[in-house]
């Protein structure tokens, strides 16, 4: 492979590359219904995972407008950042204490003991993983402020040019996981699954603008160049 392509692969992968990662775990997340019949090594496998990965995926969406500095790449880095604070505290709590709590009631032998405490926590409505409503708090705010996120982003990459399908497939795909209620399959999959792709293809797009700019400004110095030989040589000079 070549150090062009390397490189062409490597900015795309920047941006792509927690998001589509994202999506893949979110596959194999469980579906809870009874919480004591859990995969808990599968749940507690997928949320270590998701930890770091969500606000890795917030950071590729702000990379997309790093370098606007419009209305609307500003409100999408502000989305971006509540969507990883909100996501991450939601699934620490609705995750990973979770799961800790179903793991310690299994090998105690007696899980409805610990039926109550369990439930506390996972009806919570602020951070629960069902919440009273079946919309926890924080994971409501998180979900909203990721498509509130992508929309302002799509505004602002769409305002610097770029086309039209790259940038509504980031903003529609951001509402998969609003439409679902939930990051697990098809939720989150299909959600973070579309953003890559839509990263991608617009980091390749602002790639391909750059070559061009590249390219027009040598074809313009090697325009140059010829036209002052071509004067020296009418003239004489040597």
């Amino acid at each position: 492979m070549s150090v062009s392509a390397l490189r062409l692969w490597n900015a795309i992968a920047a941006v792509a590359a927690a998001p589509l990662l994202l999506a893949i775990v979110e596959i194999f997340h469980p579906h809870p219904h009874d919480l004591f019949d859990l995969d808990v090594q599968r749940w507690m496998f997928v949320h270590y995972a998701q930890i770091p990965l969500f606000p890795l995926a917030a950071l590729s969406m702000a990379l997309l407008v790093r370098d606007r500095t419009d209305w609307a790449a500003r409100l999408c880095k502000a989305g971006m950042f509540v969507f990883a604070v909100a996501f991450t505290s939601f699934d620490t709590a609705a995750g990973l204490a979770i799961g800790l709590l179903v793991k310690g009631a299994v090998a105690s032998g007696h899980p409805e003991s610990w039926r109550d405490m369990i439930d506390a926590l996972w009806f919570d409505p602020v951070l629960g993983g069902k919440g009273f409503t079946d919309a926890p708090l924080m994971g409501l705010i998180g979900r909203l402020s990721l498509s509130f996120g992508a929309v302002a982003g799509a505004i602002s990459l769409k305002r610097a040019g770029h086309g039209w399908l790259p940038v509504l497939l980031l903003a529609v795909a951001s509402f998969g996981i609003n439409v679902f209620k939930s990051h697990s399959w098809p939720g989150g999959p299909l959600t973070f699954g579309g953003m890559a792709l839509a990263a991608g293809w617009i980091r390749w797009e602002s790639l391909c603008w750059q070559a061009r700019a590249v390219a027009s400004v040598q074809e313009g110095a090697d325009a140059s160049v010829g036209r002052v030989a071509g004067a020296r040589s009418r003239v004489g000079v040597p």
